[in-house]
């Protein structure tokens, strides 16, 4: 005879309790930010920084499906000195992989050379000398205006045109900020989403190099329990298709010539920036 709901339910919860108090004593019993007990190296920190709706889901996904790399979408933590890395450890672990039959116990291990996360947002990044960590890379995403504004307006109906290109032109700039801020072409890498949809190869090959992961980057990527969830990434998309899609959505917004230039003109002093502070696919 089967167990009961209510029992099956106990076994779940203390199951996870468990699980997320073994995560919690390795990664604080080693009081370095970047370390976890049991473990001989270091953790290296990978944070995506760009901007709503660069492709930055499509991006997460197809990092974290590489092995060396653990994370999931935007964990909305607020960074504000080198101990929340621990607190992204914790989320991720825990968040980013499955823990439901005796098989995922492989999930304990705590393998991974990178633990990654993406800010999307300037209040997320409250102490940006972080970036200058020689445990932190960075890698800067970027997407062309015109379908970046469209799909803000999309995602954010309720905002105004104005709205949407102060949102659009300041995180741009802020994105400015922070590559200046790290000044380190050998842990800051800028692509763009166009090239990640028709430049696939290449971007796959630099993601390599830049991270130096003996594992390749491929365009398939797994789906993980958190794809789709609205706060942790794409809801809107083509995300749980497993691989990259390069059909576009419909979308009807539109702005302004004057809203256009001025979204045009700071996507290309960015470019630019960038293009001078980190590594890119052209400097091939």
């Amino acid at each position: 005879m089967g167990l009961s709901s209510h029992w099956r339910q106990r076994i779940r919860e203390t199951k996870n309790h468990w699980v997320q108090r073994y995560f919690d004593y390795r990664i604080e019993a080693d009081s370095d930010p970047y370390q976890v007990a049991f473990r001989s190296r270091p953790y290296r920190f990978f944070l995506v920084l760009s901007h709503m709706r660069s492709g930055s889901s499509l991006l997460s996904h197809l990092l974290v499906t590489n092995p060396e790399i653990i994370g999931y979408g935007e964990t909305h933590i607020g960074y504000a000195s080198p101990a929340d890395f621990k607190t992204l450890l914790k989320k991720v672990y825990w968040q980013a992989q499955e823990f439901r039959t005796p098989a995922h116990l492989v999930n304990l291990r705590m393998h991974h050379r990178y633990a990654m996360d993406k800010l999307l947002h300037d209040n997320k990044l409250m102490e940006p000398q972080l970036l200058q960590s020689d445990r932190v890379y960075s890698l800067f995403l970027l997407r062309q205006p015109e379908r970046s504004l469209a799909s803000i307006a999309d995602l954010k109906p309720h905002w105004s045109e104005q709205k949407v290109l102060a949102y659009y032109t300041g995180r741009l700039a802020t994105l400015v900020d922070y590559a200046q801020l790290i000044d380190s072409p050998e842990r800051a890498l800028m692509l763009s989403y166009e090239q990640l949809l028709y430049e696939t190869g290449a971007v796959m090959a630099v993601l390599q190099r830049f991270l130096q992961t003996a594992v390749p980057f491929q365009e398939e990527y797994n789906i993980l329990k958190t794809t789709g969830m609205k706060g942790v990434g794409d809801s809107k998309g083509n995300i749980q298709a497993g691989k990259i899609v390069r059909t576009p959505r419909v979308l009807n917004q539109s702005f302004t010539p004057e809203t256009l230039a001025q979204a045009k003109a700071a996507h290309s002093y960015c470019k630019n920036m960038l293009s001078s502070l980190c590594q890119s696919l052209n400097d091939d």
